[in-house]
């Protein structure tokens, strides 16, 4: 399986998914370990715009972790298959890691700033 987190260039999950630097994709194993880290460049525009659900969707990821976005996005994400848990805040490994042990929910925060762009 495969978990996405809008990243900062220091490693920081992204508390604007639609303008993050680019995505870190851990790839998790049966045994819910990270077994590896690769990055996805995060393309030009509003998020729930661009092309991004479905690109990650192809590369088969299952699961955002994601400090905050509009529901616009939310829905996009979710149509692809991309189950969506917002109020994620930190380093991105040690994020994915306590979603891994079951210690990260999702805040049902949305940013309504985008709101209306994002539908």
């Amino acid at each position: 399986m495969k978990v996405a987190v809008p990243t900062t260039k220091n490693e920081e999950v992204d508390s604007h998914f639609g303008h993050c630097e680019f995505f870190t994709v851990f790839t998790v194993n049966d045994n819910k370990t990270i077994i590896s880290e690769d990055i996805v460049k995060s393309p030009v525009g509003c998020g729930c715009k661009s092309d991004i659900a479905q690109t990650l969707s192809e590369i088969g990821v299952k699961v955002m972790l994601a400090g905050n976005m509009g529901e616009g996005a939310v829905h996009v994400l979710n149509r692809a298959g991309i189950e969506v848990l917002r109020g994620c805040a930190g380093n991105v490994k040690s994020v994915a890691d306590s979603w891994l042990k079951g210690n990260v929910s999702d805040s049902g925060d949305s940013c309504h700033a985008h709101e209306q762009e994002c539908h």
